[in-house]
């Protein structure tokens, strides 16, 4: 059981690995358990962020780090919420006020305007100073309902239509959401790489 520090704070975030990751042999610690607070998300990209989070981390905990930058992108809103996602309304992690913020942002239009995608970029790095990090990348393309629905999962997932199953990504059942989602494709696309290192 390789020992892993999770770069989030975030409850949902952490759900969804130790579900996704549970049973390939890892043991996610949440870095809050070893009090290691958020390092400011300066980066222009979810790739750089993820670089940050995970060095933070690993430095603070002198453990192996994991950290996972991901957002939900509208082609129609530039690219929005994107970086921004989780604080898009103003107040950190407010997932209803971000939800309906968008809906706003997007009220009166329809069909394509209404395109969006999730991604999630996951960075793995074995020390603070690990040069040649693993970087992982997964997207889920859907469109953004009119109007949330289920109770499931966290974030946009009411609001997020998975084009697949007709279903929201909160009615969707775990194992389903994380065998298409953003997250459940970048966690395969990490494993394969690490199938691919010696030792890995």
């Amino acid at each position: 059981m390789q020992r892993l520090v999770l770069a989030s704070g975030n409850a949902g975030k952490l759900r969804e690995f130790r579900e996704i990751l549970g049973s390939e042999g890892f043991e996610l610690i949440a870095q809050g358990e070893l009090g290691i607070a958020d390092p400011e998300e300066t980066g222009l990209s979810f790739v750089e962020n993820a670089l940050l989070k995970a060095r933070h981390a690993s430095e603070a905990s002198g453990l192996p780090a994991l950290a996972d930058d991901s957002g939900l992108c509208v082609d129609a809103l530039g690219g929005a919420p994107g970086l921004y996602s989780a604080r898009y309304a103003g107040e950190h992690g407010d997932h209803p006020a971000n939800i309906a913020k968008l809906l706003r942002e997007l009220d009166g239009r329809d069909g394509s305007q209404r395109d969006a995608f999730f991604i999630s970029v996951i960075a793995l790095i074995r020390h603070p100073l690990d040069p040649a990090p693993l970087i992982a990348e997964g997207r889920w393309h859907g469109r953004i309902l009119p109007a949330p629905r289920g109770s499931g999962g966290f974030g946009y997932d009411p609001a997020f239509l998975d084009p697949a199953s007709g279903l929201s990504a909160a009615e969707l059942a775990p194992a389903e959401k994380h065998r298409d989602s953003h997250r459940g494709r970048a966690v395969a696309a990490l494993l394969s790489q690490l199938g691919a290192v010696p030792g890995g």
